[in-house]
């Protein structure tokens, strides 16, 4: 079992590229499910989710080339098997997302009901809904959805609740649909806007795009196209945390500004200077930081996949803050790894307490769930000592190589068996 083994080193410095969203990338992967022709994609991060994601495409038939430099040509053409199997779809909830393509494009699906890390119940009941509301028999049995339709069909569909994956099935769905499909309270996501610039390089016609209403015209068929995955903001946010809580100074290149302002404005009350440009970020944290409190909210509020590596900067930073979790039910598994480190998180329910101390102490610890992971490597950074993360194959979910991008810019941390 491969480990990270970190020496807390002072402050980051230097320059760091942020590679592809791994949100965007899933559900545009599942996007080539939609037409019998090549889409090709460029700036796609190689991590196991992808990877993941490369495998069950091709147990279902597609013919996917990749030259593992960020480039995809998926054909799906030769699609024969319509259904995403438990023992890869255990591994990652994304999986849920040929659910939509599949059935629109082939007349029938057969998903597992899916698996990831284990931060909470994120349920698939507003996919089903609107794949029923579009015309579709759905069925679940023995942990799989069973969906059929000869041709679905365009409906408006209402969200009781902002899914981000169930705007994307949804979505995905209604580009082959026959007549017009609006989804009401859709995810807003930079990732989802991804997707829809990307079905529409395909040949779809949707409308709405960054809003919380879509429309989308259904046509016949869907043809080839070519697109860039967008930044993952998350992995940009991750790094000037880390520089942040260093008190280093770091540039980012190849980010997206303008799809992070909550987090920057957050950096900022921090304490950190920050500048930023069409596609890079600069971070200079000359002291301390200052606690500051956390809400999550879906976009464009503070991104839950944030909050644990804020919690970990507001550990060491001056003064009190609370963080409070609104989106994961289970999202605080990090406190106590955090706490067995010397710092002082007092948790209940939802919210957090945290008493910001001056040092932490490198231990062992073990990584939970993805953004956990990373704010246990931001841990591991500040901390006095040698510190052990164990189980970081959460950690190469979302994050393609952190060991050498942070060893880039000073830090010393390296993967060991």
């Amino acid at each position: 079992m491969e480990k990270l083994k970190i020496t807390g080193n002072g402050p980051l410095h230097g320059e760091i590229v942020i590679s592809g969203a791994k949100n965007a990338a899933l559900p545009i992967l599942c996007a080539s499910l939609l037409t019998k022709e090549t889409l090709k994609l460029t700036n796609v991060p190689m991590l196991r989710d992808v990877a993941t994601t490369q495998k069950l495409l091709q147990g279902m038939g597609a013919r996917v080339m990749t030259d593992n430099v960020q480039e995809f040509e998926l054909t799906c053409g030769s699609v024969n098997n319509l259904v995403a199997p438990y023992d890869l779809v255990k591994t990652m909830r994304a999986s849920i997302l040929v659910l939509g393509p599949t059935l629109a494009h082939f007349g029938e699906a057969t998903v597992s009901l899916p698996g990831g890390c284990a931060i909470g119940s994120r349920p698939v009941d507003q996919h089903i809904k609107g794949l029923m509301a579009m015309g579709a028999e759905v069925t679940i049995d023995h942990g799989y959805v069973h969906a059929k339709a000869a041709r679905l069909q365009g409906a408006r569909i209402i969200m009781d609740m902002v899914t981000v994956t169930g705007t994307e099935n949804l979505l995905m769905a209604a580009t082959l649909a026959k007549g017009q499909t609006v989804l009401e309270n859709a995810a807003t996501e930079p990732e989802v806007t991804d997707l829809a610039h990307c079905l529409n390089a395909m040949g779809a016609k949707i409308t709405g795009i960054g809003t919380p209403t879509l429309v989308i015209e259904g046509v016949d068929s869907l043809h080839s196209a070519t697109h860039s995955i967008v930044p993952d903001r998350i992995e940009a946010g991750t790094f000037l945390c880390a520089a942040a809580a260093t008190r280093g100074k770091i540039i980012l290149r190849k980010a997206a500004p303008k799809t992070m302002d909550a987090v920057l404005d957050k950096l900022v009350e921090a304490g950190a200077i920050i500048e930023a440009g069409e596609d890079w970020i600069s971070l200079d944290m000359p002291k301390r930081a200052h606690a500051v409190n956390i809400r999550t909210l879906p976009y464009p509020a503070f991104p839950t996949d944030m909050q644990a590596q804020f919690m970990m900067l507001n550990s060491i930073a001056e003064g009190t803050s609370t963080v409070t979790e609104t989106i994961f039910e289970n999202r605080f598994m990090h406190v106590p790894e955090l706490n067995r480190m010397g710092a002082h998180i007092e948790a209940e329910g939802n919210t957090a307490i945290i008493h910001g101390v001056e040092k932490l102490s490198g231990t062992t610890v073990m990584a939970t769930d993805l953004r956990a992971s990373a704010c246990l490597v931001m841990a591991g950074l500040v901390a006095q000592g040698e510190t052990i993360i164990e189980r970081i194959y959460h950690l190469d979910r979302g994050y393609e190589h952190i060991e050498t991008k942070l060893g880039g810019v000073g830090a010393q941390i390296e993967r060991v068996q």
